[in-house]
């Protein structure tokens, strides 16, 4: 295992302020070489917790490891970890080769080391080329990867990402997230990525911790955490969702049945008692427009109110008879051409998710 593939361990991690826990006993494990998503709104704890572990912040209360050493409250510098910024900091009279050798010339690496350095980091992130240009004569995405190149190369254990796209525009924030991963996992470097952007967590991360207020209200794969959330705030937070009230009337292991104002519901997943007042949520991509002949296991009547075209796919509006608008997204080869307002839409029981009752 390359030395750079260390594990991070919080141990009931706090940092308060007063009163206020803006990052609360927070206990979770990363990966040796793991690109580990911090995910959550402003002001959920993400950046704090990011910030602890740089050792740019001193806990409260708890422990953060670093491999098995306790590096709790050892300064920033000594951490051998690196961090890359929203505002990427680079100097505007340096060439790029210059501002990426900055951190080797802070270390007193010696001058052939430091250019093999240098030359070895910019060809992995792709800008051996910019290598005489000055920061002011490069786009955003070549800037991002100068700022990647810098704190690659002084080898850290700790690379840590605190929305490093947020001042890209749209379509090159989408290049530069396969860009990111691709040399995160080419240096398997264990990684740290603090964002608000479910779609960049989504396609980069090895697991993702959704965050609120101070606290990881769940952590694991993408695809567990968009499919199986554990209650109505990363469901929500995560992707879009529609949401129903609903009640248990039966409950086995292979299939729940739930009593709605429209109608019975069936979801193939247990854990919940009778009588248990829940919320059932089912992903807009679950749900389809039936032909009449069409079967599934929940069918709902409604009315076809709008679609909207978003490009690769196209999102329904259907009013149900409660008044509750639910969406549809199908996508364009797929989508039907809907003639008239009368519609019955339908989803599986795998796709309909039981969560507890919001307090």
């Amino acid at each position: 295992m390359p030395a750079n593939m260390i594990s991070i361990t919080a141990d009931k991690l706090t940092k308060s302020y007063g009163a206020m826990h803006a990052v609360d006993h927070v206990d979770t494990r990363i990966e040796p070489g793991e690109l580990f998503f911090l995910l959550g709104p402003s002001g959920c704890g993400k950046t704090t917790l990011l910030r602890m572990i740089a050792g740019l912040l001193e806990p409260t209360s708890g422990k953060l490891l670093y491999a098995d050493k306790d590096v709790t409250h050892t300064p920033s510098g000594q951490r051998n970890c690196a961090m890359v910024f929203q505002n990427y900091a680079l100097w505007p009279h340096m060439t790029i080769r210059q501002n990426v050798g900055f951190g080797l010339d802070a270390k007193k690496v010696p001058s052939p080391e430091k250019k093999q350095r240098v030359d070895k980091v910019m060809a992995t992130v792709q800008i051996d080329h910019l290598a005489e240009r000055k920061p002011g004569q490069l786009s955003g995405g070549q800037q991002q990867r100068v700022a990647l190149a810098r704190a690659l190369v002084v080898n850290p254990d700790v690379l840590l990402l605190d929305e490093p796209l947020s001042n890209l525009d749209a379509k090159l924030r989408v290049e530069m997230r396969s860009e990111i991963r691709r040399i995160c996992k080419t240096t398997n470097t264990t990684s740290v990525y603090v964002t608000h952007d479910q779609e960049e967590a989504l396609s980069m991360a090895d697991r993702i911790a959704v965050m609120d207020h101070g606290k990881i209200i769940q952590c694991g794969p993408p695809e567990e955490v968009y499919d199986r959330p554990v209650n109505h705030f990363v469901a929500d937070f995560l992707g879009s969702a529609n949401f129903l009230p609903a009640v248990v009337t039966d409950s086995n292991p292979d299939l729940t049945t739930l009593e709605t104002d429209l109608g019975p519901l069936r979801a193939s997943m247990n854990g919940h008692n009778k009588a248990d007042k829940v919320t059932c949520m089912v992903r807009p991509e679950r749900i389809r427009l039936l032909d009449p002949t069409e079967q599934a296991a929940n069918m709902i009547d409604g009315k076809h109110t709008e679609t909207v075209f978003r490009g690769g796919d196209v999102r329904h509006s259907i009013v149900l008879s409660n008044g509750q608008c639910l969406h549809v997204t199908e996508t364009r080869k797929s989508a039907h051409r809907v003639t008239q307002p009368d519609v019955r839409i339908g989803f599986e029981a795998d796709d309909l998710i039981v969560l507890p009752k919001d307090d």
